[in-house]
């Protein structure tokens, strides 16, 4: 996992349901927690585009659903600013299922744009999209 280029907005909060854009199985999925995330005490962490969530998957296969995964965001709706200047939104919130903590996607095919700080964070997830916005 490298370092995010830019100052990214963190809109989606824990306990949030999230579409996957992926053929994992995973449907819908609800964050659990942020990893690496640096808040005050008692508050709920956030999350944004390339961060690394755990989030137990709610509807999708039988095998699937009430584990406990690794996920990382790769769309969301709220815009955010690059360093370049331009700003930038999704349509959708969307997030990619993970094997493990590495980076390396349980699916296949990516459906949609992905992100480009989460394909320069994750080279996992940039080897797999087809689409890079």
């Amino acid at each position: 996992m490298q370092a995010l280029k830019g100052k990214i907005t963190r809109p989606i909060n824990h306990g949030s349901l999230i579409h996957t854009c992926d053929n994992s199985g995973a449907k819908i999925i609800r964050i659990i927690s942020v990893k690496g995330s640096k808040t005050v005490k008692g508050r709920k962490p956030s999350c944004g585009v390339g961060d690394l969530l755990l989030a137990s998957v709610r509807k999708g296969n039988p095998e699937m659903r009430k584990q406990v995964v690794f996920a990382v965001l790769v769309r969301q709706k709220k815009e955010y600013r690059r360093i370049d200047g331009m700003r930038i939104k999704f349509e959708d919130n969307a997030a990619v299922v993970l094997k493990d903590d590495k980076g390396n996607p349980k699916g296949t095919i990516f459906k949609g744009p992905i992100a480009k700080e989460a394909t320069e964070r994750w080279p996992g997830v940039a080897k797999v999209a087809n689409i890079i916005v």
